[in-house]
């Protein structure tokens, strides 16, 4: 079943298990592209891609978690047919977890694992004022902060047009989350975090330990916020020795 919500490689029947990956506010499903060739075989990656960018930039955003999340779910229920995990990065955390939440609500099949980086846990307020609002000349220099959006970019009036309100999007469903508690997921959490990011430390982090009945681990890597990127090879490693060790006691409990 093909859906513009979800980009993904040609069907491969080695695959044991699907990762569902969930891009950072402003980005698309392209930051995922490579994934898939450094990856062990057996796993395929399922990038979504929200409205509004790449593939799907003449789609209106989404400004609020709660109806996005109604309409991505019947987009990726299908796909849920194998063993699948989730992996966000920033805003993508937040919404693989809360994604991860409404199946299990639904009775629907929910991950066997989350992978959640570089998002402080969702029941910690938030440090930062909200900038969704601000002026263009405010909204710049608050982004240039994050070190998200390279210097050029930033400086090129016609690509902020184009990205201005994708940021805007992105960052109010940020800003206007509001955590529910409930019971802690069953599935197993990794967490993954950057040593020199300044914006969540590491004790936010260890926070999400309180959102699992499950195994929990917290890695650290080198780099600010956006150390997925410089140290992907780093981070994809990771993920394929949990990944690992998911499938085998996947395999023990199923007899497969």
């Amino acid at each position: 079943m093909t859906t513009p919500w979800i980009i993904y490689p040609k069907p491969n029947p080695k695959t044991y298990l699907r990762l569902f990956c969930f891009p950072y506010a402003g980005a698309g499903a392209s930051i995922f592209r490579t994934w898939s060739a450094q990856l062990p075989q057996e796993i395929e990656v399922y990038s979504v891609q929200l409205p509004g960018r790449e593939s799907r930039m003449k789609e209106p955003l989404f400004t609020d978690l709660v109806p996005l999340i109604d309409s991505l779910i019947p987009a990726i229920q299908p796909h849920l047919d194998l063993p699948f995990v989730f992996f966000g990065h920033s805003m993508g955390g937040l919404l693989s977890f809360e994604v991860a939440r409404q199946l299990r609500r639904l009775q629907h099949p929910i991950p066997l694992h989350l992978f959640i980086s570089g998002r402080r846990a969702p029941q910690l307020r938030a440090l930062d004022p909200p900038i969704h609002q601000l002026p263009d000349a405010e909204f710049l220099e608050a982004l240039s902060r994050y070190n998200g959006t390279p210097e050029n970019v930033l400086q090129n009036v016609e690509l902020m047009n184009l990205f201005l309100p994708i940021l805007r999007a992105d960052l109010a469903i940020n800003e206007t989350y509001v955590y529910h508690p409930e019971t802690p997921l069953d599935c197993s959490l990794s967490v993954f975090g950057g040593l020199q990011d300044d914006r969540v430390s590491r004790d936010s982090l260890a926070a999400w330990r309180d959102q699992t009945n499950g195994n929990f681990s917290l890695r650290m890597f080198l780099g600010d916020h956006f150390f997925l990127r410089s140290q992907q090879g780093e981070l994809l490693q990771a993920i394929s020795q949990d990944i690992g060790q998911i499938i085998q006691q996947n395999a023990r409990q199923t007899g497969i």
